[in-house]
């Protein structure tokens, strides 16, 4: 979809690990630049002390993908010819207990992709009114317990605030099991992804930054230059989905892809993770000026 050439400008707006960096660098030689991006610092190293051997310089910013416009600013850059950015979050962060993403091992109640931020998931637990709570985990997870939780939590933070993973995925499984009428009951997904997915989303802001983007891929690429977009849920889906379809509507582009790409079986047997990934991707017009 972005059919990388030598001489181009890429800007990779959530470079993670540096995956998309090995397989699109290379062929932006010669003559291109690789921009890379990412609000968390330990990504940003990794892919500083694993680039040596790429044969083309790679130039970092600590910057969330919404603030790409202040990033390319930064760098002295108008408009870049190639845009990706992948709206998971790395396999790394998921799997580091100290970051409070999973609820399959035990950690602080965090969830900040970006360190700097001041709120945690386990602040807005304890600041939220219930109603507030609900309304997240509705909107975010689609979480049809959401109001039996966020009653849950908040009866449970009068006596001892929630603080750990281990304690709201315990939270989310007494709800479930209290709806199914018995105390022990098998669910298809864990009752707990939802509610830490809509608690990831909000700490994060992720829905408005991806619409940020959004809003700004038209400014960010030249002419004839191509976006690719790889969500993980329905919520950021369907955002990028309308947006695409706007660009094209309104004559300001075209979208490369009509329904969105997804993984092969092969390479979800390789990697589970992926299984829920959606590209689509966009070229965007600009008038001709004489």
């Amino acid at each position: 979809m972005l059919d990388p050439q030598p001489g181009q400008v890429m800007l990779d707006c959530t470079i993670g690990r540096g995956g998309h960096m090995r397989a699109i660098a290379p062929k932006l030689v010669p003559g291109g630049r690789y921009i890379g991006l990412d609000v968390d610092p330990g990504s940003l190293d990794h892919v500083r002390s694993a680039n040596d051997a790429q044969s083309m310089t790679v130039e970092l910013v600590q910057a969330n993908f919404a603030d790409s416009r202040a990033a390319l600013d930064q760098l002295a850059i108008d408009r870049v010819d190639l845009l990706l950015a992948d709206i998971g979050f790395a396999s790394t962060q998921v799997d580091d207990a100290s970051r409070g993403f999973s609820f399959t091992t035990d950690g602080p109640l965090d969830m900040r992709l970006d360190p700097t931020l001041t709120r945690t998931a386990a602040d807005l637990l304890a600041e939220c009114e219930e109603a507030e709570i609900a309304d997240i985990l509705w909107r975010f997870g689609e979480e049809r317990a959401s109001r039996m939780i966020a009653r849950k939590v908040v009866d449970q933070r009068r006596t001892s605030p929630i603080s750990s993973t281990r304690q709201l995925a315990d939270l989310c499984v007494s709800v479930y099991a209290k709806r199914a009428g018995r105390g022990r009951a098998t669910w298809r997904i864990h009752p707990a992804t939802r509610s830490f997915q809509a608690l990831r989303i909000a700490v994060n802001d992720e829905l408005g930054r991806l619409e940020a983007l959004l809003e700004s891929v038209g400014e960010l690429l030249n002419h004839e230059g191509r976006a690719a977009i790889i969500s993980f849920h329905s919520l950021e889906d369907r955002l990028v989905k309308h947006a695409f379809r706007e660009v094209e509507d309104s004559g300001r582009g075209e979208r490369l892809t009509r329904k969105p790409l997804v993984p092969a079986t092969q390479e979800i047997d390789a990697n589970p993770r992926s299984r829920s990934a959606k590209l689509r991707a966009v070229r965007i017009f600009h008038p001709r000026t004489v």
